[in-house]
């Protein structure tokens, strides 16, 4: 196993020998930018579409009660649900531009560390990317239930509650995250990587990324001047927050799709040719000659 785990590490180092990852983190940071809004107020409109409007302002008002208030998140959060439940036709179809762009993003950021060759790599990112919009109620109603959990626990008080409700919150987001990036790494990325080592490495990813995600939503809960670097605009300093966490959440993705390759390599190299341990023991017992 130590061989195994090894022989991964050396593949995701070589892959990133050469490369700015760093940059190239922030280039798909800045696809983000443009689509994380429109893609939750479309996720929460679809559902508010599907379950009712009285129903995700309830979900959602739960799940305001666990998010810390002292940046403003409760707010934040409503917003976005005043005008997910006010969406109209037209507006839904218009916040498919900046969605797309994400998938065009992606395309080029993960191609950076594949051999892959690709033509029309905007065209194809963003047109590979929308089919996930479909199953979108699907994945948020869960984690609004998950929130109103949350909300259940966080109300009893205790170590126990406390344990439970952050293993709802990482496991909803674990499974919710898989199915994207699932249809990230094996459809929207250029080339065709096994099903088997696309599986692993997305439940890699998610299970991460599920992790830093919890470390945001502790982030939120301290107590920072975050406009204070920027002469007190306290709207400029929570868009740069916004910000840098989507650059670390993104370095996680381009990790899990870096360990995802790797682990693509080792199943197309096939089994090593080990001697059978009975056919060692037998020639190591031999007597020499």
């Amino acid at each position: 196993m130590r061989a195994e785990a090894a022989g991964l590490l050396h593949g995701v180092r070589g892959r990133l020998r050469g490369r700015d990852t760093s940059l190239i983190a922030a280039g798909l940071t800045f696809y983000a930018g443009f689509a994380v809004v429109p893609l939750l107020v479309l996720s929460l409109g679809l559902t508010a579409w599907l379950t009712g409007a009285a129903t995700v302002r309830s979900l959602t008002g739960r799940l305001a009660e666990v998010l810390p208030s002292d940046l403003g998140a409760p707010d934040a959060l409503a917003r976005l649900v005043d005008a997910a439940v006010t969406l109209t036709p037209l507006q839904a179809v218009l916040a498919l531009l900046p969605i797309s762009l994400y998938g065009e993003g992606l395309r080029r950021a993960l191609l950076r560390f594949s051999a892959a060759t690709d033509r029309f790599t905007a065209w194809r990112g963003r047109l590979l990317a929308l089919p996930l919009v479909v199953v979108a109620p699907l994945l948020m109603y869960p984690l609004l239930l998950a929130g109103r959990a949350l909300a259940d626990l966080a109300e009893r008080g205790g170590a126990g509650p406390a344990i439970a409700g952050f293993a709802v919150g990482y496991y909803s987001v674990l499974a919710v995250l898989t199915v994207p990036l699932v249809w990230g790494f094996r459809v929207v990325a250029a080339g065709r990587l096994r099903w088997w080592a696309v599986a692993v490495g997305a439940l890699f990813t998610a299970a991460s990324l599920s992790g830093f995600l919890q470390g945001f939503v502790l982030f939120l809960a301290l107590p920072l001047d975050l406009g204070a670097p920027f002469g007190g605009l306290d709207v400029v300093g929570g868009a740069v927050a916004v910000g840098f966490w989507l650059f670390l959440l993104h370095l996680v993705v381009i990790g899990g799709w870096l360990f995802t390759l790797a682990l693509d390599d080792r199943l197309r190299r096939g089994p090593p040719a080990h001697e059978p341990a009975e056919a060692a023991l037998m020639r190591a017992a031999a007597p020499r000659r």
